[in-house]
């Protein structure tokens, strides 16, 4: 009688216990990425995604103990996607800006980005913002890329056309619709290495700046435990591989890849929290 009574008690335990089990378990993050934006996403034979970014928050997931979904739209649905809370983060390229970061939290930059122009094999180099005037420059929709090249254009005389992805911006120059294209470092490289008649041209070093992880502003935890994710991957090596990977040239010694910076966020930027931590990689 007493082992029955004992067996039916542990019975109630684990039927009551059964919720509370799958309540620990934490929901998948929900993210996304620019799926054309290659190195860093792109569609793969047989269907599916793949990229820099793709590994990069795979294995972020992994270390936070999270599953993961990685959706695959237009870059400039992704930070109103988050703002309505589809997304948990934006796994895609961010540059950080002054105008971001009042409105979103980053993590630190796991890589550094700078602007490059591409132009078609045989077109003349282009030394300044000079050499377009009269000319057309083709960017991807939503970006800074975009940002800058319309600011320049007024200036310097020379039109912007805005596609939805950087491959059609590529294309654009390709079929001589514009003169160049103007983008991040990593895609125009890219770009340049699967086309002989595209070439990476200017590269605008006065531009470099972080890529970083967006979080919603009201989600701190969430910011601090993918910013420890991604440090303890700069701490092994994690990054480094993938970017060589994936960009095919081992980072630089003060490469975002592989320096871990101090606090949490983009120093000297808005939402920056400077407090010290201690980093704890399992």
């Amino acid at each position: 009688m007493l082992h029955r009574r004992l067996a039916a008690l542990a019975i109630v335990a684990l039927v009551c216990a059964g919720p509370a089990l799958a309540q620990d378990k934490k929901p998948p993050l929900r993210t996304g990425v620019d799926g054309t934006f290659a190195p860093h996403a792109m569609p793969k034979l047989g269907g599916g995604i793949e990229g820099f970014q793709i590994d990069l928050f795979t294995e972020a997931a992994k270390r936070m103990k999270r599953d993961i979904t990685i959706d695959a739209v237009s870059f400039s649905t992704l930070i109103p996607g988050m703002q309505a809370g589809r997304y948990d983060f934006i796994a895609a390229p961010t540059t950080v800006t002054k105008e971001r970061a009042e409105n979103m939290l980053f993590t630190a930059g796991y890589i550094w980005t700078s602007f490059q122009f591409g132009i078609k094999k045989g077109s003349a180099p282009i030394k300044g913002w000079e050499d377009l005037k009269g000319k057309a420059v083709a960017v991807n929709k939503g970006t800074p890329y975009e940002k800058l090249a319309k600011e320049m254009g007024e200036k310097h005389g020379f039109t912007v056309q805005v596609y939805d992805t950087q491959p059609d911006a590529t294309q654009a120059v390709l079929s001589g619709r514009a003169y160049a294209t103007l983008g991040g470092n990593t895609t125009i490289v890219y770009a340049a290495s699967k086309n002989p008649q595209f070439i990476a041209d200017l590269e605008l070093k006065e531009t470099r700046a972080h890529w970083a992880a967006p979080v919603p502003k009201n989600n701190p935890q969430l910011r601090a435990e993918l910013q420890d994710a991604l440090d303890c991957m700069k701490k092994d090596g994690t990054i480094a591989k993938l970017a060589e990977k994936w960009f095919g040239k081992k980072p630089d010694a003060d490469d975002l890849a592989v320096v871990i910076t101090p606090g949490y966020g983009v120093p000297g930027m808005p939402g920056y929290d400077p407090t010290p931590h201690e980093l704890k990689c399992g």
